[in-house]
């Protein structure tokens, strides 16, 4: 009969290499997916103030100019979509490794009340696109009877 001696770190060992194998083949494909994300689903950061009279939307989208967004405003939501162009001299031979990210973006924010569509502003300056969307008349003026029980 052959003694063989207990250790029982062999089998922590063997369960952490089953670990790192189970890390190994998910975390590639979660990296490709964030990647494609990134690539693909690009989208300009948001911030809405909401006033009295009216919503204020303001989007980061630098190194544009204003003649390649497209926006479009419905009574109850905000379209905005572009192209940002990657431009290179065909004659130039030198290489660029850049995180600046080209291609086109789209994003569609839903508004919190009614807008009048028909009298938004937009002002582009510094890379931030500024939307001033005015409430329609029905929400600014809109009072609600509470019943108590």
């Amino acid at each position: 009969m052959t003694l063989i001696r207990y250790n029982p770190w062999k089998e922590i060992d063997t369960l952490e290499s089953r670990v790192n194998r189970l890390f190994e083949d998910f975390v590639p494909a979660t990296l490709k997916e964030l990647n494609q994300l990134n690539n693909n689903g690009r989208i300009p950061a948001a911030e809405m103030t909401e006033t009295e009279d009216a919503v204020i939307l303001k989007l980061e989208i630098p190194g544009m100019e204003a003649k390649d967004l497209d926006i479009q405003v419905t009574e109850d939501s905000v379209s905005i979509s572009g192209e940002r162009k990657l431009q290179h001299n065909a004659d130039d031979k030198t290489k660029t490794k850049s995180e600046f990210y080209y291609g086109q973006f789209q994003r569609v924010i839903p508004l919190p009340v009614a807008i009048e569509n028909t009298k938004v502003t937009a002002d582009y300056k510094d890379g931030i696109l500024h939307l001033n969307l005015p409430k329609l008349v029905e929400e600014k003026n809109k009072v609600v009877k509470v019943n108590i029980g």
